[in-house]
């Protein structure tokens, strides 16, 4: 039967297993209906199998237990068909031209009969042992699992790539359907323009027979007759879905002029109610989609092109995006409205895309040597895309809103992106559309690939509030999007950076304000966002307040490759910002005690070295350590040092990042070797969890007395003593 989750209590499944087989490619072909506020149309996933991908240990087994083959056997849907030959053409109206859509087809003639619904089937899940072994059984057949939430599936069919004229280039062997779509995946990052345009052949060929599949409150489970492992099952297949009205991945509603529109708002559930995907941040894909709506309307979405409408019919226009770096299905953005481009009246030499050179200071921006990461065309070793300060971008808004954005967001674009660039270096996207969202958008900005929101609240009063959230949502394009958490559980990786960062390119925007103004308005900063930690510490559940729920197992899976997102159903998770807080505090204390200098060198290695990588918080630690200059290794009792190695050591252990149970030696060793040291009698009292340690104004302790001890070092510029 099917479970219902607790949102109170549940953490959110990811059933996809991954393990045994990855999606390494989407191509969407949608339209969008907002008389029945459904998108509709099919999705084309092209796989890769292999074990490589798998990522497991042996304290996996017993948090994640497998089911027993009985709960784990499939369910034959009774309107589903056995796979038959088929060589008929899909009837998808999704045409190629250079990556520019063009045709048109008929309407879905699917019966009704096939529609497979998220809430009407049954599920064998149950809420205390989500992961299900998906592998191979003996004589039963292999098992894709997709996340899927709020879906209508209407039909799943394998998709016939042997078909597609010229493919035979790609493999001696044309008529092994899978092998083509191994040697289509594998094209070098040089010949990304063929690979998208093989891709898009491909999604239109004909089918060759419909598979078998069920769907549950939380996947699409999907078999082929005969196949028993992720090898033999088809590397390319089609599903026709529809949307639902209240699926939670996309909201439906108005515009601030009053106009219909639909964008993704940051789900809890990421994408799953958007189309049927792989949610594990470990499946790492490239994508391509075409979106049909009246032509009053523009879609915008998280792609690497500037799309332009193209005209299919009076009334009716397409739009075409893609991305050739790989990142995870949750990165995947839309909004579609009749916004209104905003341009500035007078355009000035810093509204452009400009380049820079590096002065002797600044050249270790450009590091020489072979990306870590996958293949794709990667910004970071293209010469001109290193010294590009300033990268395209484009405002879009309601109507109503134009002049607002024409006076404070467009000014301050340019000087954000250039203070980003001259802290960080290369940026990782080669353009940006910013969207002012609806009036129902739940935060400030939300960052994806090449498209930010931003909420409406940001454009009132002086820039100030502005161009920190546009700092912050920039912060993403490095700390979040181009390095990606291998854990999700392990937030303090996207949000402290980007927390920390948004103050650092601020205050370099601000080209004239004074030393003295910055020192003040970080010290306000510093004090409200040590005042919001001190009431989520004290009003918020202990467990939601560890930056490292899973403790030694983060970054750990099933054997399938499913897992979990600790408290992901909490609705109070969306409103605490812990993890912002607590990494900014973490990573003020590294930049202070490292130096400016030494800090932002090492960060701007770290990027280089990781970025379109997924990492966990040791990676970052283990390369911190090896990058500090080796004076600062030495402890000395008359200097502090050697303090940082050790203290640093401590954070990242004893049960995770800030946790400590019990408190360790070398945190006591820290305390005493501090510059005149701290007796236990200085405590100062807060809460009955919190206590702070001052020294003079050079940096405060905050220990949390639970079932763990958290520890925070900031060098305040105002006494922040209670």
């Amino acid at each position: 039967m099917d479970i219902k989750l607790d949102p109170s209590r549940d953490d959110l499944p990811l059933m996809a297993n991954t393990s045994h087989i990855l999606v390494k490619h989407y191509v969407l072909d949608l339209d969008v209906n907002f008389e029945s506020q459904i998108l509709e149309g099919t999705i084309v996933l092209f796989f890769e199998s292999g074990n490589k991908f798998k990522k497991q240990s042996s304290s996996t087994e017993e948090t994640y237990p497998s089911e027993s083959n009985e709960a784990c056997k499939f369910r034959t849907p009774e309107p589903c068909h056995i796979p038959v030959t088929n060589t008929r053409t899909v009837s998808s109206k999704m045409g190629y031209n250079d990556f520019v859509i063009c045709g048109k087809g008929e309407k879905d003639t699917s019966g009704k009969d096939g529609n497979h619904d998220n809430q009407e089937q049954a599920s064998g899940i149950s809420s205390s042992k989500y992961c299900c072994d998906t592998g191979n059984h003996g004589s039963e057949d292999f098992l894709l699992v997709l996340d899927c939430c709020d879906l209508s599936v209407l039909k799943v069919e394998e998709v016939d790539v042997a078909a597609v004229p010229g493919i035979e280039k790609l493999t001696r062997s044309p008529k092994l359907r899978n092998q083509i779509v191994r040697e289509l995946v594998a094209l070098p990052a040089d010949r990304w323009r063929e690979q998208l345009d093989y891709y898009a052949r491909c999604s239109q060929a004909p089918c060759c027979g419909e598979l078998l599949f069920d769907i549950d409150t939380w996947s699409l489970q999907i078999r082929k007759t005969g196949a028993q492992t992720a090898t033999d099952f088809p590397h390319a297949i089609r599903i026709r879905y529809t949307t639902k009205p209240q699926g939670r991945s996309v909201t439906w509603t108005s515009d601030q002029s009053g106009r219909p529109c639909v964008y993704t708002m940051g789900s809890p559930i990421n994408n799953r109610a958007l189309f049927p995907c792989q949610e594990p941040p470990v499946a790492m894909s490239t994508w391509q989609a075409t979106v049909r709506a009246a032509a009053s309307f523009v879609v915008l979405m998280s792609g690497e092109n500037s799309a332009k409408p193209t005209q299919l019919r009076e009334g009716c226009s397409s739009w075409h995006y893609y991305v050739t770096m790989p990142m995870p299905a949750s990165t995947f953005t839309i909004a579609v409205g009749s916004w209104t481009e905003t341009k500035p009246e007078i355009c000035s030499s810093n509204d452009l895309a400009t380049e820079s050179s590096f002065s002797p200071f600044e050249a270790d921006f450009r590091y020489v040597g072979v990306c870590g990461h996958v293949g794709y065309p990667c910004r970071f070793q293209n010469a001109s895309a290193t010294t590009q300060e300033v990268i395209p971008h484009r405002v879009f808004a309601p109507v109503c809103l134009k002049g607002a954005c024409q006076e404070t967001v467009l000014p301050l674009i340019p000087r954000c992106l250039s203070a980003a660039h001259s802290v960080l270096g290369t940026h990782p996207f080669s353009r940006l559309d910013v969207l002012i969202v609806p009036a129902n958008f739940p935060s400030l900005g939300m960052a994806s690939p090449h498209l930010v929101f931003l909420s409406q609240s940001t454009l009132t009063g002086m820039s100030q509030l502005c161009g920190t959230r546009l700092c912050h949502e920039i912060a993403h394009a490095w700390f979040g999007l181009a390095i990606g958490a291998r854990d999700w559980t392990e937030e303090w990786l996207s949000e402290g950076f980007a927390t920390h960062l948004e103050d650092v390119f601020w205050a370099k925007a601000q080209k004239q304000l004074a030393p003295e103004e910055a020192q003040e308005q970080q010290g306000l900063r510093d004090c409200l966002r040590w005042r919001r930690l001190q009431d989520e510490v004290r009003n918020s559940p202990e467990d939601m307040q560890v930056l490292r729920p899973n403790k030694e197992k983060t970054g750990h899976v099933s054997d399938s490759g499913s897992s979990v997102i600790k408290h992901g159903l909490n609705p109070e998770k969306v409103f605490m910002q812990v993890h912002y807080l607590k990494g900014y505090f973490l990573l003020r204390f590294l930049a202070t005690r490292l130096g400016d200098d030494t800090y932002f060198s090492f960060l701007r290695k770290f990027v280089h070295t990781f970025h379109g990588q997924l990492i966990l918080s040791e990676d970052f630690l283990q390369m911190l350590l090896e990058s500090i200059p080796e004076e600062r290794r030495r402890t000395s009792q008359d200097t502090n040092t050697g303090i940082f190695v050790e203290a640093t050591k401590c954070i990242f252990s004893f049960g995770g990042l800030l946790s400590f149970h019990p408190l360790p030696n070398k945190v006591m060793e820290f305390i005493c070797m501090a510059p005149s040291p701290l007796a236990l009698g200085d405590l100062d009292f807060i809460t009955e969890n919190i206590f702070l340690w001052t020294h003079k104004e050079t940096f405060v302790v905050i220990v949390e007395v639970k079932s763990s001890i958290s520890m925070e070092w900031w060098p305040p510029t105002t006494n922040l003593h209670p």
